[in-house]
């Protein structure tokens, strides 16, 4: 058996201090195309709102610990699955919407309203459901964690800046305006070079561990994607609605997985994997399921 425990990527303080920046400005340069009405326009779609929330903050986190029960990972493997399942919504869910053809307002408000609520659901998923699954529960009593921490590093990578953002929009639109594009593209690019530096960097821990990483993340991302339909669909939405909502669910901030797990546990490299690879897998479901449903005539 693979001692998960040993793995270690290469990743520096700088790198964390980069991949920081980048999330920041990511999330900055999104929130300059945010409104209020981007906050409030949940109340207009009341049924959507909850089912997506509730799919994201509930189902998702529930599912993810029914997953391992089943598939009984190495403890550290399990505690990234847990942890990438207690993130928000990721950047590129409204964009692969759009693409799908699904309700882009429904997408843009619940990534923007998870966002705001990770401060506290990503610390509190964690610890709740972690500890329901044994193995995981065993691994986080050995985890020294102040919560208070959690809450203020997420705060400032996603809720400052997406505020920031927000009001830039309202009370300076013509600055806002001239730095959408730029931001968006320069950020994104950078956060891509870093990866792409990243993954090649840390070659031999993919390879090694590669095929339990493969179907880990592909089962617990098709189990994600598949909730949030189901759930969608059960309650009467629209398959408009059905698409966001699942990929809204499935698609998830694992750079904010990635920068908790170097800054809180230690650069664990079991849970690194996980997150590091979702975030290249749900880019390929996403825009998979994309090419399918954009096809359709009616939505």
């Amino acid at each position: 058996m693979q001692d998960y425990d040993l793995v270690r990527l290469n990743f520096s303080p700088g790198g964390l201090f980069v991949l920081n920046i980048c999330l920041g400005l990511i999330m900055y340069g999104i929130s300059l195309e945010l409104t209020i009405a981007d906050f409030t326009n949940l109340r207009k779609q009341p049924k959507a709102a909850i089912v997506g929330l509730f799919s994201q903050l509930v189902l998702l986190p529930a599912i993810t610990v029914g997953l391992l029960y089943i598939l009984k990972p190495h403890p550290g493997l399990a505690l990234g699955m847990i942890l990438v399942a207690a993130c928000p919504g990721g950047n590129m869910s409204n964009f692969i919407s759009l693409l799908a053809k699904g309700n882009v307002p429904l997408s843009i408000s619940l990534t923007a309203t998870t966002t705001v609520l990770a401060w506290f659901f990503t610390p509190f998923n964690f610890f709740f459901w972690g500890k329901l699954y044994s193995p995981a529960a065993d691994r986080l009593k050995e985890i020294s964690l102040n919560p208070v921490d959690v809450f203020l590093s997420i705060f400032l990578i996603l809720v400052l800046p997406l505020i920031l953002g927000a009001l830039t929009n309202r009370f300076l639109p013509k600055v806002a305006s001239s730095l959408k594009k730029p931001m968006r593209i320069g950020s994104t690019v950078l956060l891509g070079v870093f990866i792409l530096i990243a993954f090649v960097g840390n070659w031999k821990s993919f390879v090694d561990f590669g095929p339990v990483l493969f179907w880990l993340v592909l089962l617990h991302n098709g189990s994600a994607l598949t909730v949030g339909y189901l759930a969608s669909w059960i309650a009467g939405l629209a398959h408009k609605e059905r698409k966001t909502i699942s990929l809204e669910t499935g698609l998830q901030n694992s750079g904010l997985g990635l920068i908790l797990i170097f800054t809180f546990f230690q650069g664990i490299g079991s849970m690194a994997l996980i997150a590091a690879w979702w975030g290249v897998w749900h880019l390929i479901s996403g825009l998979f399921l994309a090419a399918i449903w954009g096809r359709e005539k009616t939505s």
